[in-house]
């Protein structure tokens, strides 16, 4: 099977094959019409999905896929319908998670790791007493010591984001200056007990900063959603440096508020519920539980209408809940473990001077050229081509794999490392061998990127 149907086939299926990648943003749809999405009809649901693929540039190179997505949208949506129908203190709404199953999402955007610490750095400092007099209120982000919002992508990276705003606060706080730091770093030189896209501890994170001697900025240092290897040029740019880390008492949401009058902290939260993956405004009274699995920031506090809660910087961009943060419900009278755990495992960095002399900028790495797929597309620099559509033994589609000497599931959506070569599709893993049970998260592909040259299409050599 080499022989190609016909040239005009080949340049049909090959226009088909083209796609843009993921666009992180937020749309609206009509919600004065928020009858449940059962009332609604086919055409009225599909009318709001063409609008919802328009709206992020969304298109998928897999036969049935968009339809496979629509019956999820249509799920979804129909959960949102039903939340906002009723009176509740935060609404939910169609964002960038709307084509996702909740187990897709948790997958793909959660990535605190559930093992224990390795020791444990508790102080007395922010313990409750009697006497405390705190604020009623604090917002960082008024104070000029909270970085905008960023976005981790389809990276489990979330705990070395909580960290770095953690950073970025106090750093402000001591020295007077708000500097975006690298996110990148963390996840490319800090592996030693985190894990890059799979998952990390901000405590482990700290201890790589005061361990290195200091952390680069994001301008030198720049985010790519992808494990990398460690740029030691820029690892040894110290732009700022803390001294040391400490934990809040844990279960204790008094001393996380008396811990966040005093500087942006580090927590983590449950967030893998539905209710969480479609937040969109309001106070998150919503239902979670403690398996703590994402790391976010409480950069905040306050009340309203008699309730209590807590301000929060997430990392999956601007256009996800308040601007980027959701509000959790505080002080909840029957547990001490807090909204969604928030209270039991926040930590803090320690910084008493002044940051080191600026190094200034890195010497440009080498340029690398990008991996060749065939003649019309290629993928970025040390990731693997993965085919999509593949007909007669062509391949008209490629997706690109963020690493090297990758595995391609066979679902021609996500891939696995070298070491964990085995894909387990259905539960979105990566073993180490079929009789191991070590594994680790399945990586999502992008697509490839598409240049146009002279010559047939290549024979598909890696599906």
């Amino acid at each position: 099977m080499g022989l190609l149907p016909s040239t005009t086939a080949v340049l049909f299926l090959a226009m088909l094959a083209l796609s843009s990648a993921l666009d992180m943003s937020i749309i609206s749809y009509d919600e004065s019409h928020a009858q449940k999405s059962s009332w609604r009809t086919d055409d009225e649901v599909m009318a709001i999905y063409e609008a919802w693929l328009s709206k992020h540039g969304k298109a998928y190179n897999a036969l049935g896929e968009k339809e496979k997505r629509f019956q999820i949208f249509k799920d979804n949506l129909r959960f949102i319908d039903e939340h906002n129908a009723e009176n509740r203190s935060y609404r939910v709404g169609l964002n960038r998670f709307a084509d996702l199953t909740n187990k897709e999402y948790r997958a793909t955007y959660l990535g605190a790791k559930k093992a224990p610490r390795k020791i444990s750095k508790r102080t007395d400092r922010y313990q409750p007493r009697l006497g405390d007099a705190l604020p009623d209120s604090v917002d960082w982000r008024k104070e000029g010591a909270v970085v905008d919002v960023k976005d981790q992508g389809s990276c489990g990276s979330c705990w070395a984001f909580s960290t770095i705003a953690a950073v970025e606060g106090i750093n402000k706080l001591v020295t007077g200056d708000l500097i975006s730091l690298s996110e990148q770093e963390l996840v490319d030189c800090d592996t030693s007990y985190n894990e890059g896209c799979n998952g990390g501890l901000m405590d482990y994170a700290f201890e790589f900063i005061i361990n290195n001697g200091g952390i680069d900025s994001e301008e030198d240092y720049p985010y790519r959603a992808v494990d990398g290897r460690c740029d030691q040029y820029r690892k040894n740019a110290k732009v700022v440096t803390i001294n040391d880390y400490e934990d809040v008492p844990e279960n204790d949401e008094k001393a996380l508020q008396k811990a966040v009058a005093n500087q942006p902290v580090s927590v983590a939260i449950e967030a893998g519920g539905r209710e969480f993956q479609f937040y969109d405004s309001g106070i998150f009274t919503g239902k979670c539980e403690t398996a703590l699995d994402h790391g976010v920031t409480a950069v905040g506090y306050g009340t309203e209408n008699g309730q209590d809660y807590w301000i929060v910087k997430n990392s999956w961009g601007g256009s996800w809940g308040e601007s980027g943060y959701i509000r959790m419900e505080r002080n909840l009278a029957d547990t001490a473990t807090g909204k969604c755990g928030i209270a039991m495992e926040a930590s803090y960095p320690i910084k008493t001077g002044q940051n080191p002399p600026n190094p200034g900028p890195s010497p440009p790495s080498p340029i690398k050229p990008p991996t060749v797929c065939d003649n019309y597309y290629s993928c970025p620099e040390s990731n693997t081509c993965c085919c999509v559509y593949e007909y007669y033994g062509y391949c008209f589609s490629w997706g690109c794999c963020p690493l090297e000497a990758a595995t391609c599931c066979d679902d021609h959506y996500s891939c696995c490392p070298h070491d964990y070569p085995v894909c387990n599709v259905n539960e979105g893993t990566c073993l180490m061998s079929k009789n191991n049970p070590l594994s680790v998260k399945a990586f999502r592909r992008t697509p490839a990127i598409p240049f146009w040259a002279h010559g047939s299409g290549a024979k598909s050599s890696s599906t």
